[in-house]
């Protein structure tokens, strides 16, 4: 009766646009008052805001030149200016449609404004720089103050070339920013943009990964002043050119902002660096971190613990997260937070961070043991896929899904993950456990948790990159696959798990 009771209240105010907004999952939910997410998910979505025309250099290329571009800032908040730099080659006219990523009765995404036309021009590639960073300094096409109306959440600008005549195509790409706002909220969604950038390849095979001394050291260091390229994971990961310029949002980290939204909870979303201080988190209920969640500040790491030591809830729906200290410092300009690297590994004396040290060190910064904010950590190797096992079917998370030991989510772990729960942890519980195949053949064992927090709160590690993709298949998303296995997409039972952890978390 609630739930009836909200979507007629609701449905008054808003109208009919609300049709499709609600759904029989959103029982924890539908007990909270309208929030700005309802609110904002009652406008009409678009039908046009994915990338219809992208022009690579060549098949598996890094760039579009055509178009691409990047904001000044990695969020903003109402009020703030944000710069759009922008390089057209060869010259054109463009514009620029912003859009709110969303649920928005299944369109996935709200046009909220659009800009130009402007007179584009080619922008210099940037030669390397100290530590082989490659920097952009480009000029701005334009700057855009933040509305005080628009709601917290992942934004895309779309660039598109305007053709001179009928005759010729227009070319498209990306930018992406968050919109942050400092209410308190239920629930705060971490965007992992840190591990989009140290995978961007923009503009020809170079980041973190690829610098000549080697794949794993502290060599390389990676610029937010430059454009995404193609979705920036290996190929075999994802490899879809209608990502170009928007990071790893929409594979990893869309299907679960998509289905939040879907069912009404109340979320604000921040990126990495947002994170650097405890503030923000300490008004939220419940702290997500989602998708490939590798990179963090160190500082991000005790704004974290004090969050849980607060009664924060945690729930980590990623994998191989807080891998590498991640120093975020200035750019050539002195704006902060605008440049990482590789600093060294989380792990403090654990196994898998010494014999990092020792085969790809030395590294100039060391992080403690990550598994004890998380509840399980990164292991060696990692790089696998497989199925993702209920272990302990009678505890509270599997209420509803009708889970029975050993029963399967077909290809939900992957394409990396955690295992080796510390044992010391009070009242920490193996909730899920099994086999991930590494390089697609060899075995490797990756554990699911949950331990109580110091007040009532609790911390969960679902220990997959892939766990969003069980929650829902927005538009412009394409299901990732790793190591010949792949994830099916949405499960009722991924979607139960999770809603009961929020619901728990929502009710304390």
């Amino acid at each position: 009766m609630k739930i009836n009771r909200r979507r007629s209240i609701v449905s008054a105010i808003f109208g009919s646009s609300l049709t499709g907004l609600f759904s029989k999952g959103q029982a924890a939910a539908a007990d909270q008052p309208v929030n700005p997410i309802t609110t904002e998910n009652a406008h009409e979505g678009s039908r046009d805001w994915q990338l219809t025309r992208v022009r690579l250099t060549d098949t598996h290329g890094f760039r579009s030149p055509w178009i691409e571009g990047y904001c000044d800032r990695q969020s903003v908040a109402a009020g703030d200016r944000l710069k759009i730099m922008v390089s057209t080659a060869p010259a054109s006219k463009f514009t620029i449609e912003i859009f709110r990523m969303g649920y928005y009765g299944g369109r996935g995404a709200r046009l909220m404004q659009t800009l130009g036309p402007f007179e584009g021009k080619p922008q210099a590639t940037p030669k390397p720089g100290h530590k082989n960073i490659h920097e952009c300094t480009w000029e701005p096409a334009t700057e855009l103050t933040i509305p005080a109306d628009w709601t917290s959440g992942v934004y895309l600008g779309r660039l598109a070339t305007v053709p001179p005549d009928g005759n010729s195509p227009s070319y498209q790409s990306y930018v992406v920013f968050i919109v942050r706002d400092d209410r308190p909220v239920d629930i705060l969604f971490q965007c992992s943009d840190n591990t989009w950038q140290a995978y961007n390849r923009w503009p020809d095979n170079y980041s973190v990964y690829t610098d000549k001394k080697g794949n794993q050291g502290p060599w390389a260091d990676v610029s937010f002043d430059r454009p995404y390229g193609r979705e920036a994971q290996f190929e075999g990961v994802v490899n879809d050119p209608l990502t170009v310029g928007s990071g790893e949002f929409l594979p990893f980290e869309f299907p679960l902002a998509y289905w939040l939204e879907q069912h009404g909870y109340d979320v604000s979303y921040v990126c990495n660096s947002d994170m650097i201080s405890p503030d923000r988190g300490l008004k939220a209920k419940v702290f997500i971190s989602v998708g490939h969640d590798e990179y963090w500040d160190i500082r991000q790491y005790e704004s974290v613990v004090k969050m849980r030591d607060a009664g924060v809830n945690l729930m980590f729906l990623s994998g191989n997260s807080v891998c590498w200290v991640t120093p975020l410092t200035p750019n050539s300009a002195g704006q902060p937070l605008r440049t990482m690297f590789r600093g060294g590994p989380y792990g403090g004396d654990y196994k898998y961070a010494v014999d990092r040290e020792k085969v790809h060190g030395p590294y100039p910064h060391r992080g403690p043991d990550e598994g004890y904010l998380m509840g399980a950590r990164n292991v060696e190797p990692v790089n696998g896929g497989g199925d993702w096992v209920c272990v302990k079917p009678d505890h509270w998370i599997f209420e509803g899904t009708g889970m029975k030991a050993g029963d399967k989510v077909a290809g939900l772990i992957g394409w990396e993950y955690h295992g080796d729960p510390p044992k010391d942890i009070p009242g920490l519980e193996v909730v899920g456990a099994g086999t991930a195949f590494v390089g697609g053949v060899t075995p490797q064992q990756w554990a699911a948790t949950i331990y109580p927090g110091p007040k009532g709160n609790f911390v969960f590690n679902a220990s997959t990159i892939f766990w969003a993709q069980g929650l829902s298949n927005p538009p412009g998303h394409t299901l990732p696959w790793t190591h010949w296995c792949r994830p099916h997409g949405p499960d009722e039972r991924v979607q139960k798990i999770t809603e009961n952890l929020l619901k728990r978390a929502l009710t304390k």
